[in-house]
């Protein structure tokens, strides 16, 4: 299977997700227990993963977090500070 990178990362949410995620007052398990209530497949480990840049994030998987934390995509995308 191939590796998708970005510039070395495997997702762009990764630091944004975490700060959301903290201002929220979440835990990386409420988090997670709100996504498997949509159905979504992602445990602590995982987002922690995610968090740490070392797991992808599908588009569905993206729409149902900004879900769970009241943000919308361009929140969590935050293409302001990337460099193309």
């Amino acid at each position: 299977m191939k590796k998708i990178c970005f510039y070395n990362n495997k997702n762009i949410i990764s630091e944004r997700l975490k700060k959301i995620r903290e201002e929220s007052g979440l835990s990386q398990s409420n988090l997670a227990a709100k996504l498997q209530t949509m159905n979504v497949n992602i445990d602590q480990q995982m987002i922690s993963k995610i968090e740490k840049n070392n797991r992808q994030v599908t588009d569905y998987e993206l729409a149902c977090i900004c879900k769970c934390l009241s943000v919308t995509p361009n929140d969590l995308l935050n293409f302001s500070n990337m460099e193309f």
